[in-house]
């Protein structure tokens, strides 16, 4: 699914180096999801006939209620990054932003040879 994260204006410059066709990871809050409780330790998901305990599956209700994405942006216009592979609700608070790190080459701050399109 497509969409658009909006951030908060004072963080816009920490948004110069994002580029369509990179790929983000994305921490934000479960904010609508229910309060945690032990029973929840152990959820069935829909697609599956057994449970499963809830670090190996992707609940929202969760003990921490923090969710990760990993989302290909689109494009970028001043503090809205469009993406794609969306997951969350409208409003949905996002907590952090990061580069998708898939090895020592595609990180920004390695001090040797980058992968092309890495910043």
């Amino acid at each position: 699914m497509e969409g658009t994260l909006e951030i908060l204006p004072e963080y816009t410059e920490g948004l110069s180096d994002i580029r369509a066709g990179q790929r983000i990871v994305v921490l934000f809050h479960f904010h609508k999801s229910p309060p945690f409780i032990p029973q929840l330790l152990k959820q069935t998901p829909p697609n599956r006939d057994t449970a499963l305990g809830v670090f190996s599956i992707c609940s929202p209700r969760r003990p921490n209620a923090i969710g990760l994405s990993v989302l290909e942006v689109i494009s970028k216009d001043v503090n809205r990054i469009r993406v794609r592979g969306l997951d969350m609700i409208d409003g949905t608070p996002i907590l952090d932003i990061k580069p998708h790190i898939e090895d020592q080459d595609s990180c920004p701050s390695y001090p040797g040879p980058r992968r092309e399109g890495t910043p």
